[in-house]
């Protein structure tokens, strides 16, 4: 008998009969011999009609009270799943986060766990039941409701897998698994069968958009396998699981790409040290998470430092870099929201040559000019104008024998 975690996203339980959907299946679950946690985001696009709500009521949004707003989504969602699995004849306890024993930091509306107390779950399951747990919540050590953050319900679901040491972690979604590349842009993008924690970490981290990036980093600190599966085929999916050292490891399993940052570069920055720790202390202090950074090489004492950020974030970042300017004697701020960045992901980068010359040929040969690169042992990125970023996922996942057959 195993113990499953299985997650349910949004439009999982969109409406009742993919409710019902959905409690059929942990029904067949159960039948299987296996015991189930489950957990639920809210249904649809639940809570951005609660945000939208919010802003026709309130020009401000308090945090403590927006978190106790969002809230409801996963309740309603958790106790419909509940009722859902009683008439298919499977006994089942609902339980909110913070009576799911996830107790989090005091920081609203992106809170972080810091411990898992989920006594109550392991009582529900002792006694025979299927917890059905709210994702995207818990309480915080002032004893306030707190909300995880977007995506928030993954991160639920992979801690409560670690914390009850479940076999396997579920995500239902969408969509059949992880993808060479979004299927929106490329058209013979192709299912993954399993993923490196390490591979999964680049792909969340550069636009991949079927896993948290908190969740999955979760996932292997406690050595959770994840199990990535579409809730309307529920046909397997995309397992995420340690890297295997005896098998051989694809070259570049995936392109990805992302839209939503933006750069700043802080120009005619005297090139001394302390420079850019003040730079970037003063973001930091402003909760600003900055991504790729380039300096460029020192003309005259002076260079230019770049970097990119959330365009949700970049009035705050441009605003923060202004103030600091004088300080640090740099001469402008200027910003661009009119890019796009590409990565190209793989494990077996480590090991094969000539891979960067490959993407960056590619990218010349069709015209394309990086602006910024950043790499890691197992990633590639690249900084391009906005309207040029699909082209380049097509072109390098041709180039890189990724096209499905």
């Amino acid at each position: 008998m195993a113990l499953i975690v299985q997650k349910f996203g949004g439009t999982s339980v969109g409406d009742a009969e993919r409710i019902r959907a959905v409690a059929e299946h942990v029904a067949r679950t159960r039948a299987a011999g296996d015991d189930v946690v489950v957990v639920v985001s809210a249904m649809g696009k639940f809570t951005d009609d609660l945000l939208r709500l919010a802003d026709d009521v309130s020009p401000t949004r308090p945090p403590r009270e927006l978190d106790m707003l969002l809230t409801a989504g996963e309740r309603i969602s958790m106790a419909l799943v509940s009722m859902a699995l009683g008439a298919c004849g499977v006994e089942s306890a609902s339980f909110t986060g913070s009576q799911a024993g996830i107790i989090t930091n005091t920081e609203h509306t992106r809170a972080k766990i810091l411990e898992m107390r989920p006594d109550r779950i392991r009582e529900a399951l002792a006694a025979g039941l299927v917890p059905v747990v709210a994702g995207f919540q818990g309480v915080s050590t002032e004893r306030d409701i707190t909300t995880l953050g977007r995506g928030g319900t993954d991160v639920t679901a992979v801690a409560l897998a670690a914390a009850l040491k479940a076999d396997v972690c579920e995500i239902y979604t969408d969509v059949t698994g992880v993808f060479s590349a979004d299927p929106r842009v490329v058209t013979k993008a192709r299912r993954l069968a399993k993923v490196s924690f390490d591979e999964m970490l680049e792909i969340a981290a550069t636009g991949g958009r079927v896993l948290m990036l908190r969740s999955v980093e979760l996932a292997r600190r406690h050595s959770v396998p994840l199990h990535v599966r579409s809730s309307f085929t529920w046909e397997p999916g995309t397992w995420i699981v340690e890297e295997d050292p005896t098998m051989e490891e694809a070259v570049v399993s995936a392109v990805t790409d992302d839209t939503s940052e933006a750069k700043i570069t802080v120009g005619g920055v005297p090139d001394r040290p302390g420079i850019a720790a003040k730079l970037f202390r003063r973001l930091a202090d402003e909760g600003i998470n900055v991504d790729m950074i380039v300096q460029n090489t020192s003309l005259n004492g002076m260079t230019d430092i770049s970097f990119t950020v959330a365009k949700t974030d970049l009035a705050a970042a441009t605003a923060a870099c202004e103030e600091v300017k004088v300080e640090i004697g740099a001469a402008q701020v200027t910003s661009d929201d009119d890019i796009g960045r590409v990565s190209i992901v793989g494990a077996g980068m480590k090991s094969n040559p000539g891979v960067t010359a490959l993407m960056f040929e590619t990218l010349s040969e069709n015209g394309i000019n990086i602006e910024m690169i950043s790499t890691s042992s197992i990633r590639i990125s690249c900084v391009l104008r906005a309207d040029r970023v699909e082209a380049a996922v097509r072109h390098l996942h041709t180039a890189f024998g990724l096209d499905a057959a």
